[in-house]
């Protein structure tokens, strides 16, 4: 598909602006916000990924140094878990990053794994370079999954088993939401590095 003027970088695939199918649609929707979020990731700088805006952002911390009552995570290194799952707050990118990890993470193992472990079970990382490495992995992992279905499965009801709502749903469903989630976070960590770079705010705490 030949595309002209100022419409984006060259290297996202563009050809599938004109593959007439659901797939296409939401693929290439993953497929262009994902490719914005990872370069602006590689940017990240360790310091920014673990910056405060604020007093009480839920982080990824050594274990032992949480400041919450609940924890995600396995390894060294855990993020801090609200009491609610809408519980208000800030969040530090690295917070950010190691939910958009598990949450692909768990849908994958859920839809195309072996669906035996859950997003308790991902490790997570509080070096910028790991964790960005382990993002990318999932999504990518994820997108391949999608990629590889064919066209009519999309709308299978319970091909995901992660949650009972996508047990219930066509899979359409389920990848729009995780589309959602990226888009969502991925514009959380954009304005959290704006912030940080721009306004010269004062270094917050952050692990050793």
């Amino acid at each position: 598909m030949a595309v002209e003027g100022d419409y984006g970088p060259a290297e996202f695939d563009w050809s599938i602006l004109g593959v007439p199918t659901p797939k296409a649609t939401v693929l290439g929707q993953l497929g262009f916000s994902w490719m914005k979020l990872s370069a602006r990731l590689a940017t990240v700088t360790q310091e920014e990924f673990h910056w405060e805006p604020s007093a009480g952002a839920l982080r990824v911390v050594h274990r032992g140094e949480e400041r919450t009552a609940r924890t995600l995570g396995t390894g060294a290194w855990v993020a801090e878990w609200p009491d609610g799952p809408d519980e208000p707050g800030p969040r530090t990118i690295a917070w950010l990053v190691a939910h958009l990890t598990e949450a692909f993470a768990e849908r994958w193992e859920w839809t195309f794994g072996e669906r035996q472990w859950r997003r308790a079970d991902v490790e997570l990382h509080g070096e910028v370079g790991p964790a960005r490495s382990a993002l990318t992995h999932w999504v990518e992992a994820w997108r391949d999954g999608i990629a590889a279905l064919p066209d009519d499965e999309l709308m299978t009801v319970g091909l995901s088993q992660a949650t009972e709502v996508d047990a219930g749903a066509p899979f359409a469903h389920l990848v729009l939401h995780m589309n959602r989630e990226l888009i969502h976070h991925g514009a959380e960590i954009f304005v959290l590095t704006d912030l940080r770079r721009t306004s010269g705010a004062g270094e917050g705490p952050r692990p050793g």
